[in-house]
């Protein structure tokens, strides 16, 4: 069927995206009218903090995603999008980092917050895994990927890799409320401690229970679990990974290694939430949503941000991260499922496809 008769079936535009992706086009231009922000904004629930080296989560957004380093001189790069609202300009690092290697060294924040995540320092133990010096940057050609026929790079994070802002501003603090979601590699995990995204301590240290409150994603069983052999999508709320109301088996958080995955976590005074999906289709689920944890009530949260560690900046699992976001107050189910439609549309893919010209 040729696209110009697409184009004349009297249908809905969502209607339209969706045929075209089920029969494998895709459309160029700005991928979405409205953002993943835009949509928790409408919702009353701000993002403080938005992170994503894939695309601009704000329609409006047209600033750096993130910045990029080359070996053969250290000179560094803004990446930004193709436009506001857009896909990441690929071909813009691609240039740049010719005949050298690039790694990532800035992941801004797109929320106007400042929140940038930079290369996390080690942990102020002092010793154990969380010790030496700071963490090492990622690759930025290590996890190409499309986004609606476009190409982009995630972050790719191996072992002693991990980014950190420990003076973040607008997170929640103690009992306050909050959201997080991110778009994560579902085959790309191991059981080490910890692949985290979300709010943590201010010092990189552990400072105990509930201090703590972060989307996790890998297979670590020394704590918490879901059912089969994972991976599970978590909460670390320090001391403790939770698949639900405490560290012990949660048969109704599923092991979920879609490629692409929707890794929700979002907590209130007495209540916190998992929820996931396929990132590339379908609704999201609901795999816990219930009180906290004994000890972890009432929250302690401290209002740092982590991408790939643990708290006390553990740096011994591996992940990749497409994007993510944390908001100020506790997300409506209606508006999470919004952003999961925004993702869908996204169109996240491992290869070029076909592309509407």
């Amino acid at each position: 069927m040729q696209v110009q008769s697409i184009r004349s079936l009297q249908i809905g535009q969502k209607m339209f995206s969706q045929y075209l992706l089920a029969i494998g086009l895709v459309v160029t231009g700005s991928i979405v009218a409205a953002g993943p922000c835009d949509i928790y904004s409408s919702d009353g629930t701000p993002c403080v903090a938005a992170h994503s080296t894939t695309r601009a989560l704000y329609s409006n957004y047209s600033g750096n995603l993130y910045q990029v380093k080359r070996a053969s001189d250290g000179t560094t790069k803004g990446i930004t999008s193709l436009s506001a609202g857009d896909v990441a300009n690929s071909t813009y690092q691609d240039t740049f980092c010719e005949g050298t290697t690039c790694t990532i060294t800035i992941i801004y924040d797109q929320s106007g917050k400042g929140n940038h995540l930079t290369p996390a320092p080690p942990g102020s133990a002092g010793k154990g895994p969380a010790a030496g010096g700071y963490d090492n940057p990622s690759s930025a050609t290590a996890a190409p990927v499309y986004l609606g026929g476009k190409k982009a790079y995630g972050v790719y994070i191996a072992s002693r890799m991990g980014y950190r802002n420990n003076a973040a501003s607008g997170t929640a603090k103690g009992d306050s409320a909050q959201g997080m979601y991110a778009i994560l590699d579902g085959t790309h995990y191991n059981g080490g401690c910890c692949f985290d995204y979300g709010n943590a301590e201010t010092s990189s240290g552990d400072t105990g229970a509930g201090h703590m409150e972060a989307i996790y994603f890998g297979n670590c069983n020394v704590w918490g679990i879901g059912a089969g052999r994972g991976p599970w999508i978590m909460a670390d709320l320090e001391n403790g990974l939770f698949s639900g109301e405490g560290a012990k088996l949660n048969s109704a958080n599923p092991s979920i290694n879609h490629r692409f995955v929707t890794a929700v976590v979002k907590g209130k005074a007495g209540t916190w939430a998992i929820r996931g999906a396929d990132a590339t289709a379908g609704s999201l689920l609901t795999f816990y949503n219930g009180s906290r944890p004994s000890g972890y009530n009432p929250m302690k949260k401290e209002g740092a941000i982590i991408l790939g560690i643990g708290g006390d900046n553990s740096h011994g699992a591996v992940g990749t991260f497409y994007e993510g976001v944390m908001t100020s107050g506790y997300p409506s189910d209606a508006a999470e499922n919004s952003v999961q439609e925004n993702v869908v549309a996204a169109n996240y893919t491992t290869s070029y496809g076909i592309v509407e010209r």
